[in-house]
């Protein structure tokens, strides 16, 4: 197991940090490392736990109550009430209004089959930090063929008209603590999806809308969401959002350099807790 020796920048002021969960399994050590990193920042400050249980099929109410066990089991305390996505579609749906009457949203029927034969059939496909990018086949698709095929029941993806928001966004910049200044270049991940017909809301939406809410004045994470950045700078700037600082912490590896992830079973808390480990072992597992 890796971890890093860098030295960590100073928490200058009361930081508002949070973790964000998904309950879609146990907490492992990487989860440790970010609620840990969030509330060394917001030792003068305010520290929040949220719930990211947007996708509903694989979140479940033993995970969200084992995350709160082991978040105790750290010494971790938090602020209540703890904000749960779930319960605030209604939130952004709003946010999603906001960016319709900008004109900067459209609707996408297309499957994964229907991507992949466009892309095949392309000279050049350009790719993004979350594979290739959506071709744009549906921006030709008019308002009222759109609203036909919604009113008929198909599946439909709410993207980002990208080009455009970028034009009415201009140059937008943000900091991050352990990478200094930034230029937010949110066209490489092309016309994002930002919500789906069974899911009002994605990740990079609810994310950003939540953390304003919530006064996030330093959203600590890994280093694997540096790239989410750039889309959730614009979309501060197209909701007329407050932007935090930003630090994105080196990751906790496996043996084999890999991440820690629930999807490769990576050791869990709660497996550490039931063969003896404490706490303290944790932090010095973590260097933190």
């Amino acid at each position: 197991m890796t971890r890093s020796k860098k030295r960590l920048p100073p928490a200058r002021r009361d930081y508002v940090t949070r973790f964000a969960p998904s309950p879609t399994g146990y907490l492992h050590l990487g989860h440790a490392k970010a609620a840990l990193f969030a509330a060394k920042y917001a030792a003068q400050g305010r520290f929040v736990v949220r719930i990211e249980d947007i996708d509903r099929g694989r979140c479940r109410p033993e995970f969200e109550a084992a995350i709160f066990e082991d978040l105790h089991w750290l010494g971790l305390t938090w602020d209540q009430p703890v904000r749960r996505q779930s319960e605030h579609y209604a939130d952004y749906t709003a946010a999603i209004a906001t960016l319709r009457d900008q004109g900067l949203v459209y609707p996408c029927f297309c499957t994964r089959a229907d991507i992949a034969r466009e892309i095949a059939g392309a000279n050049n496909a350009p790719h993004g930090p979350d594979g290739l990018l959506y071709p744009g086949i549906c921006r030709a698709v008019s308002a009222a063929e759109a609203e036909e095929r919604i009113a008929a029941g198909e599946s439909y993806a709410l993207r980002l008209k990208m080009k455009e928001a970028s034009a009415v966004s201009g140059v937008l910049t943000w900091v991050d603590l352990g990478e200094g200044p930034q230029t937010a270049r949110p066209e490489m991940f092309g016309d994002v999806v930002i919500a789906r017909k069974d899911v009002p809301t994605s990740y990079h939406l609810a994310c950003t809308y939540d953390d304003a809410l919530q006064g996030m004045t330093l959203v600590t994470r890994g280093k694997d969401l540096f790239e989410a950045t750039h889309v959730h700078r614009l979309l501060q700037k197209l909701l007329g959002l407050a932007t935090p600082e930003y630090y994105h912490h080196d990751l906790v590896l496996g043996p084999t350099g890999q991440k820690f992830s629930k999807r490769d079973q990576a050791p869990t808390l709660r497996a550490l807790r039931a063969v003896g480990r404490t706490p303290e072992q944790v932090l010095r597992i973590l260097d933190l």
